[in-house]
């Protein structure tokens, strides 16, 4: 019985760090995990008309926790991305589009992070498997090889943050949140139309 006892402790502890190494491959995932098991579910807020529109004082859906959470991962990834450009580029176009994105998106992180306190959201503290490994694999490339990778990068992660900010002005419930979303846009419009025209895309 002592045996069987002490296999099934040591099951439960290789379970639960099994658990623990899972969330924190991640920290986007760990970020709305935490979210989604302290906030409100969308239905349950969509059943409350008032929620629509709340502030600060009010709880946020998961919906809009989740989108915050990810959105937090892409604004830093586009600041890592660009320090290293910002002393690898070869091209000054690059660097000046480079300098620009550090300025910009840290503003926007730094007031995504001060929304986000203030409605009890948690953000990812680093960046997530899938970005930390484009920041490795873009720090090992040199010479034009880099000024074409990181101009791929950001074609690509323009395109999806375009995206992603013009779901959020349209559907995010929070008052805050959405309004963040709305005033952002046109900034990240404007550095995916600096982008293409230095990458010669339409």
């Amino acid at each position: 019985m002592k045996k069987l006892l002490s296999i099934l402790f040591i099951g439960c502890i290789c379970a639960f760090a099994a658990c623990n190494s899972g969330n924190n491959s991640n920290s986007v995932d760990s970020a709305q995990n935490i979210n989604d098991s302290m906030l409100p579910d969308s239905n349950s807020m969509n059943n409350d008309t008032s929620a629509m529109t709340s502030t600060s004082s009010g709880p946020v859906s998961q919906q809009d926790a989740d989108w915050a959470a990810k959105v937090a991962n892409a604004n830093m990834t586009e600041v890592e991305l660009s320090k290293v450009a910002q002393t690898k580029a070869t091209s000054d176009r690059l660097k000046n589009f480079a300098n620009m994105m550090v300025t910009d998106h840290t503003a926007a992180g730094d007031k995504l992070k001060q929304l986000a306190a203030s409605k009890n959201i948690t953000l990812p503290a680093n960046l997530d498997d899938k970005s930390q490994k484009m920041l490795d694999n873009l720090n090992k490339k040199s010479g034009k090889d880099f000024d074409k990778a990181y101009t791929d990068d950001m074609l690509d992660g323009h395109k999806d943050a375009v995206n992603a900010f013009q779901k959020g002005s349209n559907d995010l419930q929070d008052a805050d949140l959405k309004n963040f979303a709305t005033q952002t846009l046109p900034t990240i419009q404007m550095h995916q139309d600096s982008i293409k025209a230095i990458a010669g895309k339409k």
